[in-house]
């Protein structure tokens, strides 16, 4: 790699408070900081041979410190040295011995060496001296560097897919890990964004149907030191510094900087596919850990500003993520941080919107999560931001956080109780059925509320975070041994069922009925209301080998192994009809939520019905009936009261969906009165393929068989 060398003498102008970061406009480079704590700002140019030349920023206006070079290029290494006070307990951090970097870079390079260098504080001693100075010894060589990025790109005739959210299907999946052991993907391209781009990975995709892949986080990232010395990484990437940066070591091209073109590249390929791009973002925290981490950037640039400090004692940070510190977004400074950098993934990266990972700490004002909090607020007021997706994960681990179904009108939510019911009942756990009615037609106790559609729940039973779907039928509890804690790490509840056997096994029953109950989870979370998510691998039985908290394993463990295609070849078709079926029957992704009302005046048909194994309407003992697990429901495809985008009536057929979690056949009487004459099935979980023949007519009796769905289609 080569690096552009600073002029010895580099020309100095005034430059712009705005835009923060550094800029190159073709010609030279403004360079932007805020800090309302520094007494002097020094802007340094890093060259060829390592060594680094200071600027004095000299322009201040409102807190930001600016100038303009016009000798600089991109491809130019920076940093920043902050002086000001050093004073722990009231808040203040500032070491001009710590080469800071850019809050607003748009690239990096290098690495960390987490020496001395990078600590504000005696490592031996371990401890934060409140007093006096700390030990003052430069990071230059230590850390990574800022890098100075071209953003010029040729978009051509890129346009944003804009899917509806009632077509959305999601794909979540990780840069690395779905690329890495696809042989379809050249070697030097694995584990890369031009990798995820190749026509192997979106040619898989589209043959799901899928109409949105959601990346588990590519803003520039930090592998924890401790991680690191356990021979492990941050695989999964949630401990960011750099939010306006692609993570560098997901770029497969060489030159600095060059890891936001091949992103660009990466999303314009997608939305050739018609397939949209959404970032899981983390702005909760960042890589600087507690009041014992390394100093990058936000500590010694204004640690008061950026972060929630303890009340009585500033040296400490509150923690509502359990990272070690949390983001003060109700500092205004804050606030424009995640704004503009959200707009910058929009406007310049060109993504189609963001699943805010623990969003209830951006809600937070003081300690309470707050529904109106300024966060909020911009967002509703933003004329970018307001019109992409918005996926808030609604909770964090602070006092109240658990925040599902309480989110504004703008957003959906994961709907950790759609997984937690979908999980509870195929595992034949004691539940009520109106809590899966409620989950399997779009959630309207949670969302109807604030005005918001089925939509609004973004259906899912699997995510990144616990057992991948395999190991959920496989596994009763966790196996983390390999993430160096003892097995204490991850969630010990995770509402999981072995099937029988703890782990693998050869047993030719255990294996049918594990991949029978992969079928029922993926057929109802497809034929269910509301914006269904999968995990990537799960379409072809992905497994972890019984690690519910894959956070740190960047290898086999996590990756997908892409062999499963051909093993599980026919899961993999299945979850592809299932997909094609939900596409192709608008009545399983309705705009509105059910009514229960008759379509017209005189009708006794309304748009939807929940039926007892003898064919009839249940009545409330039957709702309060715990130990049921059969249940039948009758969707009315002539009563969906949306139009079209064209404004035209929406007809569809009408089904029957029988669902059985019982480990018995049960035996169901088909309706009679005006529901149907005769009811064909379009599916049938207890067939490998989904496949069956079966044609029915009213009042005739079905034997469900055990631990399954099936679906029927009016006839006639």
């Amino acid at each position: 790699m080569s690096f552009p060398e600073p002029a010895s003498v580099p020309t100095v102008w005034p430059g712009t408070a705005y835009p923060l970061g550094a800029t190159y406009d073709g010609a030279g480079t403004n360079f932007s900081l805020f800090s309302e704590v520094a007494d002097r700002v020094e802007l340094c140019l890093i060259g060829k041979d390592g060594r680094e030349h200071r600027v004095e920023l000299d322009e201040v206006d409102g807190y930001v410190w600016h100038c303009y070079l016009p000798t600089v290029i991109p491809g130019q290494r920076y940093g920043f040295r902050v002086h000001g006070p050093w004073s722990p307990s009231a808040g203040h951090r500032c070491d001009p011995s710590k080469l800071l970097l850019d809050p607003y870079g748009k690239s990096f390079h290098g690495e960390f060496d987490f020496s001395q260098a990078l600590y504000s504080y005696d490592l031996e001693a371990d401890d934060l001296v409140s007093g006096g100075q700390p030990p003052l010894v430069d990071s230059l060589g230590h850390t990574m560097t800022s890098v100075v990025i071209n953003p010029f790109f040729q978009w051509g005739s890129d346009r944003a897919p804009r899917t509806p959210y009632h077509e959305t299907v999601i794909y979540e999946a990780h840069v690395k890990g779905m690329t890495q052991t696809h042989p379809g993907v050249p070697e030097e391209l694995r584990g890369t964004y031009a990798g995820l781009a190749h026509p192997v990975i979106i040619d898989h995709l589209k043959s799901l149907n899928v109409t949105a892949i959601e990346l588990m986080p590519v803003h520039q990232f930090l592998h924890d030191h401790r991680l690191l010395n356990l021979g492990l990484r941050n695989y999964w990437g949630y401990n960011t510094f750099g939010f306006f940066a692609p993570h560098h070591q997901y770029a497969a091209t060489k030159n600095v900087g060059g890891a936001a073109a091949e992103f660009k590249t990466m999303v314009r390929a997608f939305h050739d596919a018609g397939i949209e791009v959404i970032l899981d973002v983390v702005y909760n925290h960042t890589a600087e850990g507690d009041h014992l981490g390394p100093t990058i950037n936000f500590r010694g640039i204004d640690n008061a500003a950026y972060y929630r400090l303890l009340d009585g004692d500033n040296r400490y940070y509150k923690d509502f993520t359990g990272t070690g510190n949390s983001l003060n977004a109700r500092h205004p400074h804050t606030l424009q941080l995640i704004m503009d950098s959200l707009r910058y993934w929009v406007l310049d990266m060109h993504v189609d919107g963001f699943r805010f990972d623990l969003a209830a700490t951006l809600a937070r004002e003081f300690y309470d999560v707050d529904r109106l909090s300024a966060f909020f607020d911009l967002v509703q007021q933003d004329p970018v931001i307001s019109q992409v997706k918005l996926i808030a994960e609604p909770w964090d681990i602070g006092e109240g956080g658990y925040q599902v179904g309480n989110f504004p009108g703008l957003w959906t939510e994961w709907n950790g109780k759609y997984r937690d019911t979908v999980r509870d009942y195929w595992r034949g756990e004691p539940a009520t059925l109106g809590e899966f009615a409620s989950r399997l037609t779009g959630s309207s106790d949670l969302y109807e509320a604030t005005g918001r559609r089925p939509s609004a729940s973004i259906n899912f039973v699997t995510c990144h975070d616990g057992f991948p779907l395999n190991d959920l039928v496989t596994y009763n509890e966790k196996h983390n041994e390999a993430n160096g804690e003892d097995n204490r790490d991850g969630e010990s509840h995770n509402r999981s069922w072995n099937c029988g056997v703890e782990g693998p096994s050869d047993d030719p029953e255990i294996i049918a009925l594990r991949s029978k109950q992969m079928r029922n989870i993926i057929a109802t979370l497809m034929l269910s209301q509301g914006t269904p998510m999968i995990s990537h691998g799960d379409e072809i039985g992905r497994t972890q080998g019984g690690n519910n908290n894959a956070y740190c394993q960047d290898n086999e463990i996590s990756w997908m192994d892409w062999s499963l295609a051909e093993t599980n070849r026919d899961l993999l078709e299945f979850t592809r009809k299932l997909v094609k079926f939900r596409k192709d029957h608008p009545v399983f992704r309705r705009r509105r939520f059910f009514e229960g009302k008759p379509i017209r005046t005189g009708d006794q048909i309304r748009d939807i019905a929940w039926l007892t194994t003898s064919g009839k309407e249940m009545d409330y003992r039957d709702w309060e009936a715990r130990l049921s697990q059969c249940v039948a429901v009758f969707l009315n495809g002539e009563a969906i009261p949306t139009p079209n985008e064209r404004g035209e009536r929406v007809v569809d057929d009408s089904f029957l969906l029988c669902f059985n979690a019982h480990d018995e056949v049960q035996d169901f009487v088909a309706p009679q009165d005006d529901y149907a004459q005769q009811w064909t099935a379009d599916l049938d979980t207890a067939d490998p393929t989904g496949c069956s023949d079966l044609v029915v007519a009213a009042g005739e009796k079905i034997s469900l068989q055990p631990r399954s769905v099936l679906v029927l289609r009016k006839t006639t």
